[in-house]
């Protein structure tokens, strides 16, 4: 029975190469939203800055960027560059280990280091710190998006073929934007909804090591290897809905909480020199 269903989904052409997203725009605008409100008054007045010189008039409308570069019909080579940075492929157990896991600094972990870098850079370019920032924003909400980050071999269950509301896709698509989607709401009303249920408390290491993007992308591989992400029967039922929602929005709170700390970090008030 799997082998068939394998074979009508590879005929309808679902396996084909594809690009990996996290959350879909509608899963990076609430992350980015979440993040936005718990900026402090410093890390605002800079974000908002960044955010008027590519004329953004919200942290939200720069979420989706480094996708629309990837994506484009004829990708620059930025684009191209920055593919293998949106996800990291652990290697045997979800303990990240750099020199196996991102090799050259070539995966998600090590981009969202070297982003954070350049935006707190007061010495670079306006128009570099702003393209980090865009960078900054999308790429910590795909390392929470669990299948950005375990070590399956089905490109993170791209290959992994599901039904859904009567319909042949695949598991990666029901994660970055089918579970979401079963809520009928806009960004800004989701974002909204998830706030009401609380703030998501970001011990203070977060703000401050700077080895803390492999632990999101650790936990992120926890989430798919134990908590049964993966359907049996290859099909989204009303149940594992019900199941994988909260999981999925929990992820989306604890991006906004730890991207907002990040930028709250690197955005702060720059030490005064001894005197």
């Amino acid at each position: 029975m799997r082998a068939a269903v394998y074979a009508v989904l590879a005929c309808a052409g679902l396996l084909a190469a594809a690009p990996a997203r996290a959350w879909g725009p509608l899963g990076h605008r609430i992350v980015a939203d979440l993040a936005y409100a718990g900026l402090d008054a410093q890390a605002r007045a800079q974000v908002d800055a960044l955010l008027a010189r590519q004329h953004a008039a919200s942290l939200a409308d720069v979420a989706n960027w480094a996708d629309t570069i990837r994506d484009a019909p004829e990708p620059d080579a930025l684009g191209r560059q920055t593919v293998p940075l949106h996800y990291v492929n652990m290697h045997g157990s979800c303990a990240y280990k750099p020199a196996l896991d991102c090799p050259d600094g070539r995966c998600v972990v090590a981009a969202i280091g070297h982003y954070a870098a350049v935006l707190g850079d007061r010495g670079r370019s306006p128009d570099a710190r702003a393209q980090a920032l865009n960078f900054v924003v999308h790429f910590v909400g795909d390392v929470h998006q669990p299948l950005h980050a375990g070590y399956r071999q089905d490109r993170g269950a791209n290959d992994y073929p599901v039904q859904f509301q009567g319909e042949a896709t695949n598991l990666h698509r029901v994660w970055d934007s089918g579970l979401l989607s079963t809520r009928q709401l806009h960004a800004r009303a989701y974002a909204a909804l998830l706030e009401h249920q609380g703030p998501v408390t970001v011990p203070a290491a977060a703000a401050t090591r700077e080895d803390i993007p492999a632990r999101w992308a650790e936990q992120s591989c926890r989430m798919v290897m134990e908590r049964g992400v993966y359907p049996r029967g290859h099909v989204i039922t009303a149940d594992y809905v019900a199941r994988m929602r909260p999981l999925a929005e929990q992820q989306l709170r604890l991006a906004g909480a730890r991207l907002a700390a990040l930028l709250n970090r690197v955005l702060g008030a720059p030490a005064s020199r001894p005197r």
